[in-house]
């Protein structure tokens, strides 16, 4: 969608939020929250989309939460969102670097 949309994904398979057992829910979203702040950071966003889909529009049978960047006027208007691709394999791999230092800066 944007540079530095990441997605957070547990390592076990559960396909649903409902089916994520209750003991991972608060560990799981506290990863969320820090991946979170970790995109706002590092692509200098003015803040974040968190979501996830159930079943319908899961492309993934396996449970996700998508953390995306935001800007003021960045043309994302309720579900329709633009597509803007990296322009480079160099650019993803910069944005991925800049994403996990602010990840690992969080989590001292």
């Amino acid at each position: 969608m944007f540079p530095g949309h990441c997605l957070l994904i547990p390592k076990a398979h559960f396909e649903t939020l409902a089916d994520l057992p209750t003991n991972l829910i608060g560990p799981f979203f506290q990863n969320a929250q820090v991946l979170a702040r970790a995109v706002e950071n590092a692509m200098e966003a003015h803040g974040t989309f968190v979501a996830m889909n159930n079943r319908v529009s899961q492309s993934v049978p396996h449970f996700h939460v998508h953390v995306v960047p935001r800007r003021r006027k960045d043309g994302l208007r309720g579900f329709f969102w633009p597509r803007y691709p990296y322009k480079s394999a160099e650019e993803a791999t910069a944005v991925q670097t800049s994403i996990s230092a602010a990840v690992s800066l969080l989590q001292r």
